[in-house]
């Protein structure tokens, strides 16, 4: 097994991030052909509703999430939504996603946080079967809703 760290992004880490979402989802496009500027990505990096994640191995990004900050309105108290989690080819299987969502769920306990969510597409069976192993499934539907 890799020996792998874990890490809160900053922005250059970020933009590597961007390279890895894009290809391990296969949109390069998505995640390199508008790329925020520094100046963004630094505030986004230093709110309170984003958290950036990511796992090396030898110093090369291999993975990583992107997470959601959701303060909540019926009480004092927040959730937190996996927006994006990655990890490239050659090091999946190796735990490092568990690891990168066990390192979000302590920074969601210092939080005070009640759940961390996320979502998988219909036919991503790993994906699936990991966040069966972490958690308890629900089966909702999705709607894309345009402004």
């Amino acid at each position: 097994m890799n020996d792998v760290s874990y890490q809160t992004a900053q922005v250059d880490t970020l933009k590597q991030l961007l390279r890895v979402f894009g290809e391990a989802f296969d949109e390069i496009e998505t995640y390199q052909d508008s790329i925020p500027s520094d100046e963004y990505l630094y505030a986004l990096l230093n709110s309170d509703n984003f958290i950036a994640l990511v796992a090396a191995v030898d110093d090369k990004i291999v993975g990583g999430l992107a997470a959601y900050v959701l303060k909540k309105f019926e009480q004092e108290r927040s959730e937190i939504y996996i927006y994006d989690l990655a990890v490239l080819d050659g090091y999946r299987r190796q735990g490092i996603a568990t690891g990168l969502i066990n390192k979000l769920g302590e920074i969601a306990r210092e939080l005070g946080s009640y759940v961390i969510f996320v979502q998988a597409d219909v036919g991503d069976d790993p994906a699936i079967k990991l966040y069966e192993s972490l958690g308890t499934r629900e089966d909702v539907h999705h709607f894309d809703i345009l402004p």
